[in-house]
């Protein structure tokens, strides 16, 4: 396959203002494809994507269906997936197939993703049979797997060359990459043994053997390893690239540093969303689309707020006979919500880096513990402090003092169980550990101040 990712000599531009897009709109309109098609060529193909995305969807469809325009694929691959599949829609058969051809391996998967079955299977079998194989081989593994990150187009060697065979192959080989930092070392049955830097073979003598300069291999990845654990591992250890093996342990496919950070990316992104009941949620989207990811975790908290106002009906006549309590208690559950939520935040960041384990899960508990007593405490006395000036009612004070300590606690220690909790049950921290802390810091919350005011005044 085909690699198209070269060195250029593009302007790059950080930002483009409304009157650019309002000419690109005007040239859109008056089918000059010949001015776009020339402005984009001049341009990083990031930058021409930009300017896609920020047209109507009226305007890209009248672009793409422009006689003489063809979408770059390096533009194409930069548009963000909503984006690609909208796009999708007014490009023939022939014309996917034109830009899988002049990907990399790894892009094209992307883009395949993004086919329903029917248009997929067109395109599969209008590729070269060559191209066809490593791209449905590549499918056949889950999503997320390091053999949908991998690119099948990488430089291996034997371990007898020489440096000067070396050289040579590089020169001559048209199917290499273009741009590459590492040489791959295999031995007979083509396994990975080594890497060599390909800095390294230019400063050494022809003759040299490339087995005597190589890094052995001490770190492979599997084809179905989880690509988040791929990321982990680039962030470990430093690496540029690293090579995919198969289940036989034979060199498949190479993994580079560009496309892990484009990995982490997403999924930092994705975790946030999911955090706040969003998903994975583009600006692209529509109103309905948007509003329908919303709607469940919107209909889950309100049912969790109305477990809290249950809690708050069994005091309804205590607050009937003191008013203050009803002015005084969303501070408390506020406060161990915020708090709730500050070591959720923190425990679902240590579970996807993994650096919440066995080995240290008592100690961050203790820690949660110990944070929640010396804040309960802090925000006691200056709740406590803010009540006597409000009220002048010692009572009052006492009260909100104890229950802040009690939510704070309770906060530390349900924000780091919860996530845990769930990550043993298989079900995502990120998507659902907010829901049930929030409820849970609201409950207690409610629960001690009206309980503790009860206690006290009737």
């Amino acid at each position: 396959m085909t690699l198209v990712k070269k060195i250029k000599d593009k302007r790059v531009n950080f930002e483009f203002n409304k009157e650019y897009i309002k000419v690109v709109n005007e040239k859109i309109q008056k089918n000059d494809a010949e001015f776009i098609t020339n402005s984009f060529g001049g341009m990083h193909p990031s930058d021409a994507a930009d300017i896609i995305e920020h047209l109507s969807e009226d305007d890209r469809e009248k672009l793409i269906k422009l006689n003489s325009f063809k979408i770059d694929p390096e533009v194409f691959i930069e548009l963000n997936e909503s984006i690609q599949s909208e796009i999708i829609k007014y490009i023939s058969t022939g014309g996917i197939t034109s830009i899988l051809k002049n990907l990399e391996s790894d892009n094209a998967i992307k883009i395949l993703e993004n086919l329903d079955e029917k248009n997929k299977e067109l395109v599969l079998s209008s590729l070269p049979p060559k191209d066809r194989f490593a791209l449905q081989e590549s499918l056949s593994y889950p999503e997320d797997t390091a053999a949908r990150l991998m690119q099948r187009e990488f430089t291996a060697i034997p371990s007898n060359w020489s440096v000067g065979q070396t050289i040579d192959y590089l020169r001559e080989n048209k199917d290499l990459p273009e741009e590459f930092l590492e040489i791959f070392i295999v031995d007979n049955e083509f396994k990975p043994i080594g890497t060599v830097p390909s800095s390294k073979v230019l400063r050494t003598s022809r003759d040299t053997n490339m087995q005597s300069i190589m890094l052995e291999t001490q770190l492979s990845i599997p084809v179905d390893m989880d690509q988040e654990e791929v990321g982990h591992l680039f962030e470990n250890y430093n690496l540029n690239s690293a090579c995919v093996v198969d289940k036989s342990n034979k060199l498949v496919g190479m993994i580079t540093s560009d496309d892990v950070l484009t990995v982490l990316k997403e999924e930092a992104e994705e975790d946030a969303l999911r955090l706040a009941g969003v998903g994975d949620e583009e600006i692209t989207d529509g109103v309905i689309k948007k509003t329908k990811r919303r709607f469940n975790w919107l209909l889950l908290n309100l049912f969790t707020a109305i477990i809290a106002s249950v809690v708050i009906g069994f005091f309804q006549e205590d607050i009937e006979k003191v008013v203050a309590l009803a002015v005084l208690m969303p501070i408390v559950a506020s406060m161990g919500g915020n708090a709730g939520m500050q070591t959720l935040a923190v425990t679902i960041r240590t579970i996807a880096t993994n650096q919440l384990t066995k080995n240290n899960f008592s100690q961050n508990i203790l820690k949660e513990f110990s944070i929640g007593i010396l804040n309960g405490i802090i925000f006691a006395i200056i709740s406590a402090a803010v009540v006597q000036f409000w009220f002048k009612d010692m009572t009052l004070s006492l009260i909100i003092s104890i229950s802040m300590i009690l939510n704070m606690i309770v906060a530390g220690l349900f924000g780091i169980l919860v996530p845990v909790s769930l990550k043993k049950m298989n079900i995502d921290p990120a998507i659902a550990s907010s829901v049930f802390v929030t409820t849970i810091t609201d409950v207690i919350g409610f629960l001690s101040f009206l309980g503790i005011g009860a206690y006290f005044f009737f």
